[in-house]
């Protein structure tokens, strides 16, 4: 039986693939839709999982990491008196300008580490060390941006890399290029730049408050979770472990934005359209092929035996058009990789997306099922 329903599937060509492109095109745009909201999302926390930090401690308005709220720096000492936390930095995030030789202003993200321990800093540097920062009016740059869009752009119009060495202008403030660094990148997908505490301080405009955020660890023994609610209820302020503030930076844009709206517009789009074109062809297929299942019947096969080779018959294109289509989206984000376009493939993206393909070939299925299992056997005998 089996044989017989792959030689009825793959009898009619046409048909064959029509079903199969079906499925094919709405697990592509589904894992393509899927995979780009999940690189947005992962760019929105990107500046949290880049710093090494057990314990986030911020004012209680802050909604999202971009958010900040500044502080003054007389909290840093409070969050260290509390029972519980091993050490405590401050750390500065802001935005500046960065004024390029043609007189181009290009909006950089200005990080200002702790000036001795220099935490929070890029987990890896690709020329120079974190320790240079100390060197007078140093800082690091992202290597991406040092490539395009910090980038000495000649005559030509063809770009040159910023070198170490060279000077860079922020706010009117000159500044040294002392190495370069591998970042995540944002979602706004700003350069990135790091420096001390201080020297951000005076790159920036004078202000009552400049504390961003406080990093800090708790002691040996003791939760990250237990410690975090400890310095909230001593100092008023919020404070979460990383995990907490990614999920409370997820929260906001899945719940203020309308970024979720848009991909699961996308997504039923494309849930629908591979619905209508696998369901019509399976089902014109099943249609073309009564006369065969009512010879079946009549030779003594069962509805339990017609169901089994159309089901087959159902995950046989399920799974080609499933393996195809996704394929080939990942092609397309090997092909975005180096572009402005975000595209992270994660498990369960593909997990969702095997789940709507599977229900795209059971309704398809069901719809023809309901013919087959009415079929009268006598119908092979009409002319």
């Amino acid at each position: 039986m089996r044989r017989i329903a792959l030689h009825m599937l793959m009898g009619d060509t046409g048909k064959y693939f029509g079903i199969v492109a079906g499925v094919m095109f709405a697990s592509l745009l589904l894992v393509q839709q899927l995979a780009m909201f999940a690189g947005i999302m992962q760019q929105m926390y990107s500046g949290i999982s880049a710093v090494n930090a057990d314990i986030w401690v911020m004012d209680q308005k802050v909604r999202y990491i971009d958010d900040s709220q500044p502080m003054t720096d007389g909290q840093l000492g409070r969050v260290r008196s509390v029972e519980g936390v091993a050490w405590a930095v401050q750390l500065y995030k802001g935005s500046v300008q960065a004024k390029l030789e043609d007189g181009t202003n290009v909006g950089v993200a200005l990080y200002g580490l702790d000036d001795t321990t220099f935490i929070g800093g890029p987990a890896r540097m690709v020329e120079g060390k974190l320790s240079d920062l100390r060197q007078g009016e140093a800082v690091v740059v992202d290597v991406m941006s040092a490539m395009d869009k910090l980038a000495h752009v000649n005559k030509d119009g063809t770009k040159t890399p910023l070198k170490a060495g060279e000077t860079l202008e922020l706010n009117d403030h000159r500044v040294i290029v002392a190495g370069f660094c591998e970042v995540e990148r944002g979602f706004q997908s700003m350069p990135v730049v790091y420096t001390t505490y201080n020297r951000a301080l005076s790159i920036v405009p004078a202000q009552r408050k400049n504390l961003s955020y406080i990093l800090a660890a708790p002691q040996r023994g003791q939760s990250a979770e237990a410690v975090a609610a400890r310095v909230g209820r001593v100092t008023g302020l919020a404070a979460y472990t990383s995990d907490q503030f990614i999920a409370k930076t997820l929260n906001y844009f899945i719940t203020e934005t309308s970024i979720v709206i848009n991909f699961g517009l996308s997504a039923f789009i494309a849930f629908l359209i591979g619905t209508l074109i696998a369901g019509q062809t399976f089902y014109n297929f099943t249609m073309d092929n009564l006369r065969h299942f009512g010879a079946l019947k009549a030779m003594g096969a069962g509805n339990g035996t017609l169901l089994s080779m159309i089901l087959m018959q159902a995950a046989l294109v399920g799974a080609l058009g499933f393996g195809t289509g996704t394929g080939l989206a990942c092609l397309m984000g090997l092909a975005m990789q180096d572009s402005m376009i975000s595209f992270t493939l994660p498990w369960y993206v593909l997990v969702a997306t095997g789940v709507v393909v599977v229900g795209i070939v059971t309704i398809a299925a069901a719809v023809s099922l309901r013919k087959v299992i009415r079929l009268e056997p006598g119908i092979v005998f009409r002319g």
